[in-house]
């Protein structure tokens, strides 16, 4: 699925960096990071549909957290053995498992 500009614009401003949007970096690993979100959903079963629905919205916010993640972690190490993961999008992501088959 390619990065729209108007969906480019939604995920510059979820993450923040709508001020940024210029950046060499920005530009580089937005639509990457978006792409393997995307790759993550679809290898956990779930798929967008077309349709302007409250599950399709649900997606874009799972996609979200997933590319917010990727921008934030993209230097971090981790030193001890503990990491965490955000609970909300497990949520979202448990949520859209049960709730319908392959589209989202």
């Amino acid at each position: 699925m390619a990065l729209s500009e108007e969906r480019r614009a939604s995920l510059l401003a979820y993450c923040k960096l709508t001020e940024l949007q210029d950046d060499p970096e920005v530009r580089a690993l937005i639509p990457a990071l978006y792409q393997a979100a995307v790759g993550y959903m679809a290898g956990a079963g779930i798929h967008v549909s077309e349709s302007d629905t409250a599950r399709a919205a649900l997606y874009d916010l799972c996609v979200n957290a997933l590319v917010l993640d990727g921008w934030e972690r993209r230097e971090v190490s981790f030193t001890g053995t503990t990491a965490t993961e955000n609970p909300a999008f497990r949520r979202m992501l448990n949520q859209l498992k049960w709730t319908g088959g392959g589209d989202a």
